[in-house]
């Protein structure tokens, strides 16, 4: 009952299941600027979908999240869309690669295991680092109790490098003067990514936004949703014609799901308090980053599979 089944995936799955987790990841774009693609990717796996499948449909709802989120901010005005331009311009070059990346590791055999592989990675050292940051937050505000941070020089030169950097212009949205190289290789990275992750990359985006590009964070989750919905249409676009990984049911499904949460978690953004919500997408990712960790060294169900080779 309420079984569907994936013509692409080549299995059957809960139609409650897949419209649930849709529904999530859209509650995370519109709360945190994000596609979503972090959570959606790796629960598409821990269902049974082929780590390439999911990575690929899993761009389509980044789309469907990103673009309800989108509307929300932009009614509000909170997005730059000349930053976005630059973001997007490299995000194209990058997705575009990444996925001439994903086409040559899928027919060496290698790509599940460098998905999961690059999740592991990603998602354990942001969560940790969220996690010492919210612990600290936590410890100063109700205990009173600081951690002294020690000034790194580094990162005071590395910021004056980015100052010095030449093609310096002017964002009068955001109010700031920046090279426009540093987006676009920003955005060159975030695109790889999108291809080979199947994420949005909101949640490295929106730090290098705030403590790179130095933007207001008002206009960091706008702006970041701006950019992720090119990318991430580029991707699936590029996927589609090139490794025919895109399940279409399974995006429709997701799709759906993914508005409806995008709106939802768009207006609890603003209710809900921002510390809180970042403890919680740090155990999240934590989370995720454990399963997939289990996942590396668990023996598979099936040992062997047979499967039909495409040219």
């Amino acid at each position: 009952m309420f079984q569907i089944y994936l013509p692409i995936a080549e299995i059957p799955v809960n139609i409650l299941l897949v419209l649930l987790l849709g529904l999530s990841a859209g509650l995370l774009a519109g709360m945190f600027g994000i596609g979503g693609g972090f959570l959606a990717t790796p629960f598409l796996m821990f269902i049974g979908i082929p780590p390439a499948i999911a990575v690929s449909t899993s761009t389509n709802q980044i789309i469907a999240a990103s673009v309800s989120g989108l509307l929300a901010q932009l009614r509000k005005g909170n997005v730059d869309i000349k930053m976005g331009l630059f973001l997007v311009l490299g995000g194209f070059f990058g997705s575009s690669f990444g996925v001439s990346i994903f086409r040559l590791l899928q027919k060496s055999g290698h790509i599940d295991i460098v998905i999961a592989l690059v999740y592991v990675v990603f998602l354990g050292t942001i969560s940790i680092t969220m996690l010492v940051d919210s612990v600290r937050t936590l410890m100063a505000k109700k205990y009173g109790i600081i951690w002294e941070k020690k000034s790194d020089s580094n990162i005071s030169k590395f910021l004056q490098r980015i100052d010095n950097l030449p093609w310096q212009i002017h964002f009068h949205k955001s109010d700031i003067s920046v090279s426009i190289l540093v987006p676009i290789i920003l955005s060159v990275g975030i695109g790889i990514l999108v291809s080979l992750m199947g994420i949005g990359g909101g949640f490295l985006m929106i730090p290098a936004m705030i403590y790179i590009l130095r933007m207001p964070s008002s206009l960091v989750v706008g702006t970041s949703l701006f950019q992720i919905v090119f990318i991430a249409s580029n991707a699936t676009f590029l996927q589609a014609i090139t490794t025919n990984n895109v399940d279409i049911v399974l995006a429709f499904l997701m799709i759906i799901s993914s508005a409806i949460g995008a709106q939802i978690g768009t207006r609890l953004g603003y209710k809900l308090d921002a510390d809180s919500m970042r403890s919680f997408l740090a155990l999240l990712l934590l989370g995720v980053c454990i399963k997939m960790t289990f996942l590396l060294f668990t023996e598979p169900s099936n040992l062997y599979m047979i499967e039909v080779l495409k040219r």
